[in-house]
């Protein structure tokens, strides 16, 4: 090193580079080929890699109309073992139960710090979450029936074509679409579908004609049946004889229906008595399904989708004022948890439970703008495409196949098709032969994801749409938005919640940190930019695949 009068003689520029070669000779042999450290000079940290981080890895592309995967050789095999072990003990392929929640956020239950905490004790849920895997970041779509849709498809909204919820007549549907239940049954499962549809009512998309051997429930969505009948929300209607008559003859079926190969028979009209016991009287109807299949040499694939928790809340008298914040939505949590218990208890008496794949989740992020709603600890709600419009609480039950856990791997809900598929049998690009060559299946097998014990998620990426908008995506702790709702954009006062915001475009470089920013309200996009072009690669490629398999925004042909 030069003396300090020398210093002051030499030229700044100079001295710098005398100071950075001083330092690199000091350093091991590695700092000299990759210099790392900060402003204050070099590092001899090596720093650590975490599970479930992909933002650096290039994924196998298994199908042309197939999402690419991370693939874990090892945990596949694993997977693989107890799916084999668990065949030759019971001599069938195993069942598998998905549950669906309406409109419940990602923090109402227990398992996810509410619960107890926010009033609405769920004791069952968060019994079987701590024997199970609890899936952190489970995503859906902001609205339900393109979370429904993209359940039975495995494809995300722009692909299956249902891009927001038809109500009162308006069209959209699954018509001619390629249903999990489809294809299961081609497996030699009984499929059977119980509760909310809410994926057109039209011919083609009723559930018996896309793959369900039976359907008991509604076809549309619980305000759509007493919203208007209800004097204290509606009285411009309620209390109008010609206005409520309108819209009884609205082109929307107002009955619980039992579909089944040849149509649908009405069973009752939903009014405001009858839709308080309508979680119970499907439950009942699920339950009695699986004591039928205990002595069905077949597999059975079941899609329960509850009434609960969509706005507007009425409690049976069993269960009003049963949660401690007596709130209605509260006390229609506390009917939630015991619908999950009651279902997993079905099957364990009827000896079931071993051989049954229990999937919990909910459709959307809170609803925010009919008090009281639920909660979530994440920006925004239903509707938008912030965390808290399509994170949502979701956990795996599989009792003796699971290593209880948690897990922040990122899940889609259209996981659930090629992973129910592989559950049954057919893996790889075999799935992708099940569907037509122009289909393309966002969903990524994760069978292995559920059963392994390193819990490795064999997804890269999350893509987030807002109906026709590509409107995010996240890999890893990061998230790049290119189009964002405001949602008290045009409201200042009231409930803000998804539906009434603005959609706006951002500057391009508008990302979050959902590790240290879960509220998603301090982009560090420019400060982050070697990860953002990370994040905008993953979106190029994925308008790529648009090119190739052309998106559906045309709902009024559906």
């Amino acid at each position: 090193m030069p003396s300090s009068a020398e210093r002051r003689t030499l030229p700044f520029p100079t001295f710098l580079s005398i100071l950075v070669l001083t330092l690199l000779l000091a350093a091991p042999a590695w700092a000299a080929e990759n210099i790392r450290g900060a402003t204050t000079g070099p590092t001899t940290a090596k720093g650590y890699n975490h599970p479930n981080q992909y933002v650096h890895l290039q994924p196998t592309q298994i199908a042309p109309n197939m999402e690419p995967v991370i693939p874990h050789a090892d945990q596949d095999k694993e997977a693989r073992a107890k799916l084999d072990a668990l065949r030759k003990k019971t001599g069938k392929k195993p069942n598998i139960l998905i549950v669906v929640l309406d409109d419940v956020g990602w923090m109402d239950p227990g398992f996810n710090g509410g619960g107890v905490a926010v009033g609405n004790a769920t004791p069952n849920m968060d019994k079987l979450a701590s024997e199970g895997l609890v899936l952190t970041s489970a995503y859906s779509q902001p609205s339900c029936s393109p979370t429904r849709a993209t359940i039975l498809t495995g494809q995300l909204p722009c692909h299956h074509g249902v891009l927001y919820p038809p109500m009162y007549g308006q069209p959209g549907g699954l018509d001619g679409a390629v249903t999990i239940a489809q294809l299961l049954r081609d497996q030699g499962y009984v499929t059977q579908g119980v509760g909310k549809w809410h994926m057109g009512e039209n011919d083609g998309s009723l559930p018996q004609n896309v793959g369900f051997d039976d359907f008991y429930g509604f076809l549309s969505v619980s305000d759509m049946y007493s919203e208007w009948r209800d004097v204290y929300f509606n009285p411009e209607i309620a209390l109008s004889p010609d206005r409520f008559a309108a819209m009884q003859k609205l082109p929307f079926n107002p009955n619980v229906v039992h579909c089944e190969k040849g149509g649908c028979k009405n069973v009752r009209l939903i009014d405001l008595n009858a839709i308080k016991d309508l979680d119970e009287d499907w439950l009942t109807y699920s339950e009695n399904f699986i004591r039928k299949m205990a002595k069905n040499p077949k597999p059975f694939f079941l899609y329960h989708g509850t009434r609960g928790c969509h706005f507007d809340n009425y409690p049976s008298d069993r269960y009003a004022g049963k949660s401690a914040a007596r709130t209605v939505y509260s006390d229609c949590m506390v009917e939630m948890d015991d619908v999950v218990g009651r279902l997993v208890k079905t099957l364990e008496e009827t000896g079931q439970l071993e051989n049954t794949l229990v999937f919990f989740t909910s459709d959307n992020g809170p609803e925010g703008e009919v008090d009281p709603y639920g909660r979530t600890p994440f920006r925004g709600y239903k509707g938008t495409t912030w965390e808290g419009g399509v994170r949502v609480p979701t956990f795996v039950y599989w009792k003796g196949m699971i290593t209880p856990g948690k897990s922040e791997g990122l899940f889609d809900l259209a996981d659930l098709f090629p992973t129910a598929l592989s559950l049954a049998g057919v893996s790889g690009a075999d799935i992708g032969k099940l569907v037509p060559k122009d289909r393309y299946i966002d969903g990524i097998d994760q069978a292995s994801f559920l059963l392994g014990d390193q819990k490795l998620s064999n997804r890269r990426s999350v893509f987030y749409w807002m109906m026709a908008e590509f409107a995010a995506v996240r890999m890893d702790e990061f998230k790049l938005h290119r189009v964002v709702q405001i949602t008290d954009g045009i409201n200042t006062k009231g409930w803000n919640g998804g539906f009434s915001g603005t959609v706006t475009k951002t500057g391009g470089v508008v990302m979050y940190n959902l590790y240290a920013n879960p509220q998603e309200d301090a982009s560090v996009g420019i400060r982050h930019l070697p990860i953002e072009s990370f994040l905008e690669q993953e979106m190029k490629r994925y308008a790529a695949v648009l090119k190739k398999f052309p998106p559906k925004f045309d709902m009024a042909r559906r």
